[in-house]
């Protein structure tokens, strides 16, 4: 053990799904780490659009996770399980949690943390794990993309557009957006974005063929599902590849599966909060070769909108569900 540490924390639960008004601090046991845990003292936790759908009761944790919310965090080791080093102790970290964020101390599996260099704000800390893991994964290893590629992203202005943008355009990508004003719209070009198409305004799929000159783009990652998914495909090259990560337009979709033989579509999607401790390791580590200097040298920083007091949770959701906020919303938590 580290320092002092108390038997029991505030966290924000909530006693039956609803609203963002059903969120509430309460006082909770402090968790033990167990085998290949660490146990941070949180400073900054991630809210992110699981965790709105994880409150209306539509998102249940994984078995053994923590009920409570929050999948992204920013703090101290504090205390390590059995085959952690205690070297560990005193270290600052960012980490993936499967839940159990949104509290003063959290458990993290220690290959699911990143190092937090002495320059980086704690705040933009917690702000990039559940992005970047979601995106590093989605984008280029389960839709291959390369150097020299076109990359279509719904919901520009999110956590997880802004991070596909920089990523994208870090890695040689051409970036498209979709945006619901011409303000986001603006915003995603100032991220990175080659093209930043207003989808109240215009249709995405004709702007998509005519930027890229009939060709369409190698890879959409999806984040509504439902009708857009053939809208979706209508805006991919031959070999394309439709990586479905979010189903907030719907689960289900009408395809033509001639359309999609002949075009040698490759349609796949995962989520990421059930994976395995094992497959979680080694895409950390992946990132951390490969994206995490990036972030750490400061030249890509998460896009932040947002900071809330850990027991205004509520209204940091309420926030989220407006869809007004461009980037991360953060509650902070402790020093």
């Amino acid at each position: 053990m580290a320092g002092e540490i108390p038997e029991q924390m505030t966290a924000i639960g909530f006693d039956a799904p609803g609203g963002p008004d059903v969120l509430r601090p309460e006082t909770v046991a402090v968790p033990q780490p167990g085998e290949g845990q660490v146990l941070l003292r949180v400073a900054h936790a991630g809210v992110n659009r699981p965790d709105c759908i994880q409150r209306q009761g539509l998102y249940p944790p994984p078995p053994g996770a923590s009920p409570i919310p929050g999948l992204e965090v920013s703090g101290e080791v504090v205390a390590v399980g059995p085959g952690v080093p205690e070297d560990y102790l005193g270290e600052r970290v960012c980490a993936l949690v499967s839940g159990g964020g949104y509290a003063e101390y959290c458990l993290a599996h220690i290959g699911h943390c990143l190092p937090v260099a002495g320059g980086m704000p704690m705040d933009e800390a917690a702000a990039i794990p559940e992005t970047l893991f979601t995106v590093w994964h989605n984008v280029f290893e389960r839709g291959w993309a390369k150097e020299g590629e076109s990359l279509l992203v719904h919901g520009g202005t999110s956590g997880i557009g802004t991070m596909a943008t920089m990523l994208g355009k870090a890695f040689g990508l051409t970036v498209i957006t979709t945006c619901g004003d011409e303000a986001k719209c603006e915003a995603s070009r100032g991220f990175g974005a080659d093209l930043s198409i207003n989808y109240r305004e215009a249709d995405f799929v004709e702007d998509v063929k005519s930027f890229t000159g009939g060709k369409g783009v190698e890879v959409v990652l999806d984040m509504v599902s439902g009708d857009y998914v053939a809208r979706n495909l209508k805006c991919l090259a031959e070999d394309g590849r439709h990586v479905t990560i979010a189903v907030l337009g719907g689960m289900q979709a009408e395809l033509n599966m001639a359309v999609i033989m002949s075009r040698r579509y490759t349609l796949t999607g995962s989520t990421l909060r059930p994976r395995s401790d094992a497959f979680k390791t080694l895409l950390a580590g992946e990132i951390e070769r490969n994206a995490w200097p990036l972030f750490e040298e400061r030249r890509l920083r998460p896009v932040m909108d947002e900071t809330f007091p850990l027991a205004e949770a509520a209204a940091a959701h309420a926030r989220m569900e407006a869809g007004d906020h461009i980037g991360k919303i953060v509650l902070e938590v402790g020093s």
